[in-house]
């Protein structure tokens, strides 16, 4: 359980998936969410992405010495390039034909700050997708679990069908790398 003494963790995203896997690290963080521009600059990688936005997003938030800023961005990536997340069905129905029987990458960066301090790491996971039919994929937008998601799917729910089998992180594909996020709070001065 954290240290009641340390800094006050604020998460400066309002994902709730992000929310939920800090609370199993035992924190109740407080929420800001960061409205930065996420827009790729020109030849950056999506490892330099998810870096520049953790860290971007980190240090948007406004807070006290007595706060720890955590901020975090994944991205899913086919092919070495993010795909975003699905703007319609038919979006949504295309990113999955693209995803079928293939494998990608997830890739998170979390960005830790205290003070002026920044802490800062990213984490890939390889995620390899059986086939996935046209009416399954259209079925599964319908269901709305997708509507929000990265690559169009959640792993933690119904889009574990989808998974044969990854490599790496599980939490990270659902949106923060626990270990490595454990070990920049504990670096950072919070207790677990």
């Amino acid at each position: 359980m954290p240290d009641r003494r340390a800094p006050t963790l604020v998460l400066a995203s309002a994902s709730p998936r992000r929310y939920e896997l800090l609370a199993q690290l035992g924190f109740n963080p407080v929420v800001r969410s960061a409205d930065v521009d996420e827009t790729a600059l020109e030849g950056e990688t999506p490892v330099e992405l998810v870096k520049r936005l953790a860290e971007l997003k980190a240090s948007s938030i406004n807070h006290t010495n007595s706060e720890l800023v955590l901020a975090a961005d994944t991205v899913v990536c086919l092919d070495g390039k993010p795909i975003g997340k699905p703007t319609d069905k038919q979006h949504c129905i295309d990113m999955l034909m693209g995803l079928s029987g293939r494998s990608h990458d997830v890739v998170t960066g979390v960005c830790v700050l205290r003070d002026q301090e920044i802490l800062s790491t990213t984490v890939t996971t390889l995620v390899c997708m059986g086939a996935i039919s046209k009416m399954v994929a259209s079925q599964y937008w319908d269901s709305g679990e997708p509507h929000d998601k990265a690559g169009g799917y959640a792993i933690q729910g119904y889009g574990a069908v989808f998974v044969t089998r990854i490599e790496g992180s599980y939490s990270n594909v659902v949106g923060l790398p626990l270990y490595e996020t454990a070990r920049l709070l504990e670096q950072s001065g919070l207790i677990l």
